[in-house]
């Protein structure tokens, strides 16, 4: 029996923020892979090794987290004003799918590092010492993001000591500028409503606040599901009954949140929306034994990503926090003490982040202007991804 060889494929392993995930120009694919479509899926499954029924990832290049199964496209932008098209897929574990439903908010601080050193950036945009402005189209939801990539002698700047809880060591500031990141499709609250009372069955009727932006998110309040806010990865993903009850409400609340139609097409779109859970600010031990203290914090805040808890915080949820704490009345807002902010400073289970939004009532629709906060990026490795040449 003979069987094909493997193939090479130009890649970069880079982790963003929190998150880690493997990084290509759309040209150096297989011409199939180019396009959309079931080639490119089952290229990317393969090359981060699913689906895995062992969870573990181990004949690819996931870790098997949701902040690990990740893969991210790049192309020169077709966009008038912008650098780089960035197309995030978000690669299933245990089963053979790839989301392409959201952005991936933490790995946008390593996309303007890579598109400048690949070739995807003018070159007369980058200084030879300074900040490089990279304007990046995020094709998934169709959105402008800015990355303000620190240059040293014409390079990428990737160390430094900005420290970012959640990720061990520190490394370069990355400011990112999320631009109207609301869902241009429709309203920034779908339902018209800062706050909600959605039914759950097995539940219970819990209000909510169900927001678009940064990524369609769910909030509840802690308390009127059994937590205080102050719970760590091990309190929860240990736990199937509960994982099974945030399944449950982050599936009801996206058809009323009008992104399906009925529950069961929720395992169809696995990173869209999340659900996450807010408290009024406790102190609490963070999950590599850093105090957080009440007092250097203005809420609390546990998300899920992929039917797990999040180890620290998804940017794209982050973007979602800042914008539902700067608008009054919404239950983030109420649980960070109500009134109106522009920053806010959540505890997260890895520690703390400070995120900015900016946001306005126009003839009675609230409206996203803009959301910023500061991540890292680092290359990790560099060179040739090899996959079977029949896997796609």
């Amino acid at each position: 029996m003979s069987f094909v060889p493997q193939v090479k494929i130009p890649a970069t392993y880079m982790r963003g923020g929190t998150s880690k995930g493997v990084f290509l120009r759309v040209q150096d694919l297989p011409e199939r892979a180019q396009v959309a479509g079931e080639a490119r899926d089952n290229l990317l499954l393969r090359i981060i090794g699913s689906p895995d029924p062992y969870g573990k990832q181990i004949d690819g290049l996931g870790n098997g987290s949701s902040s690990t199964s990740k893969s991210v496209l790049l192309s020169k932008s077709s966009q008038p004003g912008h650098d780089v098209d960035y197309l995030f897929g978000q690669v299933a574990i245990d089963r053979p799918f790839v989301d392409w439903s959201g952005n991936c908010g933490n790995l946008t601080a390593a996309v303007g590092s890579f598109a400048i050193s690949n070739g995807l950036v003018d070159a007369d945009k980058i200084p030879e010492n300074g900040i490089c402005t990279v304007n990046i189209w995020q094709v998934n939801i169709q959105k402008t993001i800015v990355a303000h990539v620190p240059i040293t002698n014409g390079q990428v700047q990737e160390t430094g000591d900005f420290e970012l809880d959640g990720v061990t060591f520190p490394a370069a500031e990355v400011e990112i500028e999320f631009l109207d990141p609301a869902d241009a499709t429709g309203s920034m609250f779908p339902t018209g409503n800062l706050v909600d009372s959605l039914d759950v069955p097995g539940v219970g009727t819990l209000q909510a606040t169900l927001i678009n932006a940064g990524i369609p998110t769910i909030f509840v309040n802690a308390g009127d599901i059994g937590y205080t806010g102050t719970e760590l990865q091990s309190d929860i993903n240990s736990d199937k009954d509960a994982l099974a009850k945030f399944e449950l409400i982050r599936a009801y609340g996206a058809v009323k949140m009008g992104l399906i139609k009925d529950v069961s097409e929720a395992a169809t779109r696995q990173h869209t929306p999340k659900v996450a859970f807010v408290a009024p600010p406790v102190s609490y031990v963070s999950s590599s034994g850093k105090p957080v203290n009440a007092a250097d914090i203005d809420v609390l805040v546990r998300a899920l990503s992929m039917g797990q808890l999040h180890h620290a915080m998804m940017g794209t949820a982050a973007v979602a926090i800042g914008t539902a704490a700067s608008i009054p009345g919404t239950l983030v807002n109420l649980a960070a003490g109500g009134g109106e902010r522009q920053t806010v400073r959540f505890g997260h289970p890895s520690g703390t982040l400070r995120v900015g939004a900016q946001a306005a009532e126009v003839d009675g629709q609230w409206q996203a202007k803009k959301a910023i906060m500061s991540r890292s990026a680092r290359v990790l490795m560099e060179g040739w991804v090899r996959v079977p040449g029949d896997c796609f």
